[in-house]
């Protein structure tokens, strides 16, 4: 695994923006796509990669299912009347997700947590890399199935109706979720399916039929929706969201995997093993160096790493739900000032390809910035 330093393209920002990757500068003007560099990793650091973030996905549905059986909601953050909701949609299919990995390319990847309900940083993983690689490396590789794959998954589904209806939040169409559910709807179009948007808050509910309903009154058969499911859990139509006929994706089982919960669950019931990291719920118990997680946070919020050289909190809305206390790594850097993360991706119930984050400080957050890659 190296990094490298390298010459932009002239233009690079238009040509992302091209490409579907509206918010590639940060509204102060720093850039997020960051091309200056990129990571080159051995063909056999990605078979490993893909091996480990095979068997954690497989670890995190078995999380999941001892979760119904034996946690407490509560552990969650989540109402107990959402097990039933959850419980049922267990054998529901899923489209996508990300882990998030330490690892340098020694030793063994460290799973830091895993999104799996909301996932973004979808696009430019998935499209504006590839375009990059075609244009500056067209002879090299790179761990990158994600579009061909989420078309297969989408076209692999076994859907009600005819059509899919595709919900966002109420940012503009230039905003991170709006472009990633217009990304997603693109790749089941290309799948054959016909498609609809609409906003979160456009969703209704047909209280005589006992269903879901978009604007025009038509029902909601099947709805991808980026929008976390313990807020949905929380709402007054929550409770309705397992009887009202409709295919929800992620299902309502993946608000388990995303929830930082899973990591104290996935180490109780394999401790010690070689990608999991020290996790508890009931506080940091021995470990003297830790990241405090909010059991819903997103993009930072709600994090707190304690090390012996000094402690970073990122205050945020998260927190209210409850806490789990992760053993703290060291985050590997190959560039004074900035660490990096790897972004493993699941399309359906395989990996699928890869997004390297960089980060000032101790805590990933939504001022990261995304740097390409190659195998090489």
């Amino acid at each position: 695994m190296r990094r490298y330093p390298l010459e932009p393209r002239d233009d690079w920002e238009k040509l992302v923006k091209a490409d579907g990757l509206s918010y590639a500068v940060q509204k102060d003007g720093t850039p997020y796509w960051d091309e200056s560099a990129y990571y080159v990793f051995a063909p056999e650091e990605i078979d490993y990669l893909e091996a480990v973030t095979a068997e954690l996905h497989d670890m995190s549905v078995q999380a999941a299912r001892y979760a119904l059986d034996e946690a407490p909601m509560s552990a969650f953050g989540l109402p107990e009347s959402a097990r039933e909701t959850m419980a049922a949609s267990l054998d529901s299919p899923s489209l996508y997700g990300r882990f998030d990995l330490v690892w340098d390319g020694e030793g063994d990847a460290k799973l830091l947590e895993y999104n799996a309900d909301t996932p973004t940083a979808l696009i430019e993983a998935s499209v504006t890399q590839w375009m990059w690689l075609e244009d500056r490396f067209p002879a090299a590789d790179q761990w990158n199935a994600l579009h061909e794959r989420l078309v297969a998954t989408w076209a692999g589904m076994p859907l009600p109706g005819g059509r899919v209806h595709f919900a966002h939040a109420e940012d503009g169409v230039d905003g991170e979720e709006w472009v990633t559910v217009a990304y997603l709807r693109d790749t089941a179009a290309q799948a054959g399916l016909l498609t609809a948007g609409l906003r979160v808050s456009e969703i209704g509910w047909d209280g005589v039929a006992r269903r879901f309903i978009d604007p025009a009154g038509d029902p909601i058969e099947a709805c991808f929706k980026l929008y976390p499911w313990e807020d949905m859990f929380a709402e007054p139509y929550g409770e309705l969201a397992g009887v009202g006929g409709t295919m929800w994706l992620e299902p309502p089982w993946k608000a388990l995997l995303s929830n930082k919960a899973l990591l104290a669950v996935l180490w109780g019931l394999f401790p010690g093993h070689p990608n999991l990291l020290p996790a508890y719920l009931d506080g940091p118990r021995d470990m003297t160096e830790y990241a405090r997680k909010a059991l819903h946070g997103r993009e930072g919020d709600g994090v707190t790493v304690v090390t012996a050289g000094g402690t970073e909190a990122h205050a945020g809305e998260y927190g209210a739900e409850g806490y789990c206390w992760q053993r703290y790594v060291e985050v590997p850097s190959l560039l004074p000032g900035r660490r990096f993360i790897l972004g493993a991706w699941m399309a359906g119930d395989r990996p699928a390809g890869l997004g390297v984050r960089e980060y000032a400080g101790l805590v990933t957050t939504d001022r990261a910035w995304f740097v390409p890659h190659v195998i090489g």
